[in-house]
């Protein structure tokens, strides 16, 4: 069976859902449905279709850049961050649990005794500058298997200790949103180390999100929950993620 792809489900026009890969969400009433609800398609499809998806390029160690600018807050001024990076992140744990059957927590030093995958990739920030660097972490889909993802699990959610929009409370924290394609694809790794060094505080100690085939703003840094849902639209601003929330696109394919 030929695996089938976003942008082939477009062209069949099968649901008329999914995104392609380097497509934009567009002002069409169908995309906008699926990224405002999200109920459309099912898990098992999601499943289904998951084989062949395309790999970002990945680069040689000579390839990585002298420098790789931090994108978005640079040190998180919360008091809880703060305490936890004070105690060199030795009390923080990431929370998975939403529409799971097993949620579960983990310590950093129990994520790192996961398999984990090592990658040399661009990062394509949406200002338009790039860089290289590379990435260590346990993939996604390891942590996901964990937990057990239930028939109903559409989205998978990022919630960050970064309060972006100092508001000082919940409503101002960053979050990010990708679907069960980019959550299960091999390149998607919650990263803990960068250029073979503990991950630096200003590129989002002590875990981020690495999803490569999407542009900068989806790349959460500070993560501290990972929640599954059936859809996007009850959580902060309803369109998927802080900047989402703001007027940027749901899918931001490079």
């Amino acid at each position: 069976m030929t695996p089938v792809s976003r942008r082939g489900l477009l062209t069949a026009g099968v649901g008329g859902l999914l995104l392609a890969g380097c497509d934009r969400v567009t002002s069409a009433p169908s995309l906008q449905r699926f990224i405002g609800h999200g109920q459309d398609l099912s898990f098992h499809a999601q499943r289904l279709l998951l084989a062949g998806q395309p790999l970002a390029r990945e680069f040689k160690p000579a390839d990585i850049s002298p420098v790789f600018k931090p994108n978005g807050t640079v040190r998180p001024m919360t008091a809880a961050y703060q305490a936890i990076q004070a105690d060199n992140f030795a009390a923080w744990r990431l929370m998975v649990d939403g529409l799971v059957t097993a949620p579960m927590s983990f310590s950093l030093a129990e994520l790192k005794a996961m398999p984990s995958r090592t990658q040399i990739t661009r990062h394509d920030c949406v200002e338009g500058w790039s860089a290289i660097g590379g990435w260590t972490g346990v993939p996604l889909a390891a942590v996901l298997g964990k937990v057990g993802l239930k028939p109903d699990a559409r989205f998978i959610v990022f919630h960050c200790a970064d309060d972006l929009a100092h508001s000082g409370d919940d409503s101002g924290l960053y979050y990010e949103s990708i679907d069960l394609f980019d959550a299960f694809h091999p390149q998607t790794i919650l990263a803990y180390a960068m250029n073979g060094a503990p991950l630096p505080v200003a590129h989002g100690a002590p875990l981020r999100l690495r999803v490569e085939r999407q542009l900068g703003y989806k790349q959460a840094k500070y993560v501290v929950r990972i929640e599954a849902v059936d859809r996007l639209d009850g959580i902060m601003g309803g369109k998927g993620g802080f900047w989402e929330d703001r007027g940027y696109e749901w899918y931001a394919g490079i």
